[in-house]
């Protein structure tokens, strides 16, 4: 049987761990803005930065699925606090390297790695936990709140960091993360998070030929419900056209703006600004009733903001970042809602294979939409691939508005109809004797 959880009290249960992992993220950032600001002092090397950055990729594109297999196995409160606690070690051990003088690029390899992989077992464990512990008619306002407190790191990390650095030892800053990742592990430890009722096939054993047969479960859920793998798919595009935009950011500022150092960070911080107002307001509003309507209008509003940065005039740079502002405030409308509404549908024994099955593939994306989007830019310009980028969202968008397995994704008779059975029915509750 699983576990359950009074959803009529659910902020007592699920907030204090949403704040602890919230100083845990902090942490997370902080360390990750100080070490690659390390290794750009002690090495000056874009090939290191590179390499440190797909070692940091790599744990959620190759071993994400398995991951998240054995999530769906094991105690996902476990899966955190080891997950927590394997990073805080890790961290730990480059400031005992640090204080010896034995800190090199190679090992800062080593342990941004091993953080990348227990990021790889929390973010789904985390994810599938939240879909039990809170209402489905609240999970779009959660979603919001995520997207506030990942805009809010992206504005906060960067300056902090640098604070940090300027100001403490090096062994000083990563041991902020220890501190932090041991406030997020602290709620864990007094939580009950419930846990799913486990499939015949979802047992305890954990050897290789089941951890494969629970892939094939996952993706044959995915194939036989047309409506969630379109999603998957759009994730994928979504990537592939909006990830790289991100990173041509400085060269747009550089390039076709002609401006500096000063004005790549106003428009970075009005893309995080907007972020977070987007999050707010997604929070508050909770978005329309059928969420995939807020996803879509996010994406087109999303798609058209790229579209007109891309053709404004390098002498339009303060309106190309009120622009900025408001493609950061579609991106929650966009990704909030959609994500809230795979937590509300997938089965919660499923639920960790299927997210990192989604997010390896959306992740794997961006790197190959790089690959594109690089070319493209040295040819024609950087604001060329935010017209692409904006264009493919757009259209994606629009034409999903005419896909029914999409529109109706949340409704429970596409639901039936999709995976050609009825669902199964929940649980009766355990009774004692005299009840």
């Amino acid at each position: 049987m699983g576990q359950e959880i009074d959803l009529g009290n659910w902020k007592r249960a699920f907030f204090p761990i949403w704040v602890g992992q919230a100083f845990s993220l902090l942490g997370s950032q902080l360390v990750q803005f100080s070490l690659v600001w390390w290794l750009t002092a002690k090495t000056g090397s874009a090939t290191v930065l590179a390499t440190a950055t797909l070692l940091a990729l790599l744990p959620s594109i190759v071993l994400g699925p398995l991951a998240g297999a054995y999530v769906d196995r094991w105690d996902r409160r476990l899966v955190m606090i080891v997950a927590d606690g394997v990073v805080a070690v890790a961290t730990a051990t480059l400031i005992v390297l640090n204080q010896l003088g034995a800190m090199h690029p190679w090992q800062v390899y080593v342990i941004m790695f091993i953080r990348s992989l227990g990021g790889t077992f929390h973010w789904p464990a985390m994810q599938a936990s939240t879909s039990l512990m809170v209402p489905k008619e609240h999970l779009s306002r959660v979603a919001g709140l995520n997207q506030v407190l990942q805009g809010a790191m992206n504005i906060m990390a960067p300056p902090l960091g640098g604070l940090l650095i300027a100001t403490l030892p090096m062994s000083g800053v990563l041991g902020v993360d220890v501190a932090t990742a041991a406030l997020g592990i602290l709620p864990l430890a007094f939580a009950t998070i419930p846990q799913p009722v486990r499939r015949p096939n979802n047992g305890a054993n954990g050897h290789i030929g089941s951890i494969v047969e629970d892939l094939h479960e996952a993706l044959r859920y995915l194939r036989t419900w047309p409506g969630l793998l379109a999603v998957g798919v759009m994730a994928v595009l979504f990537n592939m056209a909006f990830q790289p935009a991100i990173s041509l950011l400085p060269i747009l500022v550089s390039k076709h703006f002609g401006r500096g150092a000063l004005e790549l960070g106003w428009m970075e911080s009005a893309f995080g600004v907007g972020v977070v107002a987007g999050g707010l307001t997604l929070s508050v509003w909770g978005g329309f009733r059928r969420r995939v309507l807020t996803a879509l209008s996010g994406l087109i509003g999303l798609g058209v903001a790229s579209v007109v940065i891309g053709f404004m005039p390098q002498a339009a740079f303060m309106p190309a970042v009120t622009v900025t502002f408001v493609a950061g405030f579609m991106l929650p409308m966009a990704s909030g809602p959609l994500f809230a509404s795979v937590q509300a549908i997938v089965a919660p024994e499923l639920q960790g294979r299927v997210f990192n099955l989604m997010g390896s593939g959306a992740q794997a994306a961006a790197p190959l939409g790089l690959l594109i989007a690089g070319p493209i830019a040295d040819l024609f310009g950087a604001n060329t691939w935010f017209i692409i980028g904006g264009l493919i969202c757009t259209l994606m968008a629009a034409t999903s508005l005419f896909v029914p397995q999409i529109m109706h994704l949340e409704d429970h008779e596409a639901i039936r109809e999709a995976l050609g059975h009825e669902r199964e029915p929940e649980p009766e509750p355990e009774t004692t004797p005299g009840q």
